[in-house]
């Protein structure tokens, strides 16, 4: 007897620290909580991630569904941001898109610049900017895109702001072009935003390391380059490090490594068209 109450005992504890358990791990999914709350953000962005490179690649849901091995309507679901997709499935998308997944944590303080490449490019253009421009990195965006701006430069005078990306490597150039246009027309969304006085016109600019491969992508597709960011290099640079040079336009600007420093130049390399 007293063994069947010593189980019974047992039972009661297990079952009731799964009680315990499940009070506990409910609200978490809630939106209510900060946890909740953040996972929405995740599912939000890699819903419109998984979207963006889908089209990129010019599939229909079906297909990719198809290729991944999941439901039709499930995969919708995971767009819209309305189910939480597994880590194999998720592989699995990233595989029928022809891709891989990557996930990272990152920590709680300092500036989340993805490799020490871009972070010297960052701090050589930081270094260089004219007083008159205002500096702010790691800018998250929320609306209707989500991602982080590696640079911002704001003139309250001339009532310009730039958003600017840094870029060590291009792997896909129209989705660099694209992904920085739907960043920088959601600056508004910002958190800095409630600080910036008036109607800032926003542009943009591409700060792009100087290596064999990235010049030849450039000479590549210079009618893509030339519509995309239009605007001299050398203006952008003179506007960049002076008092009183206008602001140009979209630009996109080189910037060189070697094993002291970086150096953001002022013209493009010679190779370059």
């Amino acid at each position: 007897m007293s063994d069947l109450i010593s189980a019974r005992a047992d039972a009661h504890a297990i079952l009731g620290g799964m009680r315990i358990e499940r009070r506990i791990a409910t609200p978490r999914r809630s939106e209510r909580t900060s946890t909740g709350r953040l996972c929405r953000e995740i599912r939000v962005s890699i819903g419109h991630e998984i979207r963006r490179l889908r089209l990129d690649v010019g599939l229909s849901q079906r297909e990719l569904a198809e290729r991944a091995g999941i439901d039709n309507g499930f995969l919708s679901l995971i767009e819209r941001a309305l189910r939480e997709p597994s880590l194999t499935v998720l592989v699995a998308i990233a595989a029928a898109l022809g891709g891989s997944i990557n996930i990272r944590l990152y920590p709680g303080t300092g500036p989340r610049l993805r490799d020490p490449i871009q972070a010297r490019i960052t701090e050589a253009l930081i270094k260089l900017l004219h007083p008159r421009w205002t500096r702010m990195i790691e800018v998250p965006v929320h609306r209707p895109a989500r991602g982080v701006i590696d640079l911002v430069a704001h003139d309250e005078a001339a009532g310009i702001i730039v958003a600017t990306e840094v870029q060590s490597e291009l792997r896909r150039l129209e989705q660099q072009i694209r992904w920085s246009n739907e960043k920088a027309e959601s600056l508004p969304s910002a958190d800095l935003w409630r600080f910036v006085e008036g109607a800032p016109r926003i542009d943009r600019l591409l700060v792009l390391r100087s290596t064999r491969t990235n010049r030849d992508l450039v000479n590549r597709f210079r009618a893509t380059i030339e519509t995309a960011y239009p605007a001299s290099p050398t203006d952008a640079y003179r506007a960049l490090t002076t008092p009183d040079a206008p602001w140009p336009g979209a630009a996109l600007i080189w910037a060189s490594l070697d094993s002291v420093e970086a150096r953001i130049l002022d013209r493009p390399p010679r190779s370059v068209a």
